[in-house]
């Protein structure tokens, strides 16, 4: 009887971790939009998923001057000219999650939707 029962346990569980495959994989395009703002105006979104070629995309504003690059999967800030770079160090944002600021020139870039990047 305990075989039995630890076999539906079993079974159970393989069809529950199925479950949850199938549905990460069909919800692949979900957080992969990269809204670019400053002082909470959006400048630009950019499907992340979408992006075939690199490139970088200037970002003038009355507190200073960022260099924003785009890549498949990924945005960063590359150059800056605030004091502390801050911005430039918090690398690659490929998640929803922590969204990397530039607080001098008051930048935010951050993900929408989709699973946290841990």
């Amino acid at each position: 009887m305990k075989t039995k029962n630890l076999l539906w346990a079993l079974l159970f569980a393989v069809i529950v971790l199925g479950g949850v495959l199938v549905y990460r994989s069909l919800g692949k395009g979900e957080g992969t939009v990269a809204v670019v703002s400053v002082d909470g105006e959006v400048l630009e979104r950019i499907d992340l998923s979408k992006v075939r070629t690199p490139y970088d995309i200037p970002v003038s504003t009355p507190y200073g001057n960022n260099t924003v690059h785009v890549e498949p999967g990924a945005i960063s800030v590359t150059e800056a000219d605030c004091p502390d770079h801050v911005c430039i160090y918090q690398g690659r944002l490929t998640g929803s999650g922590i969204p990397i600021i530039c607080m001098p020139h008051r930048l935010v870039i951050e993900i929408e939707g989709g699973d946290i990047d841990g």
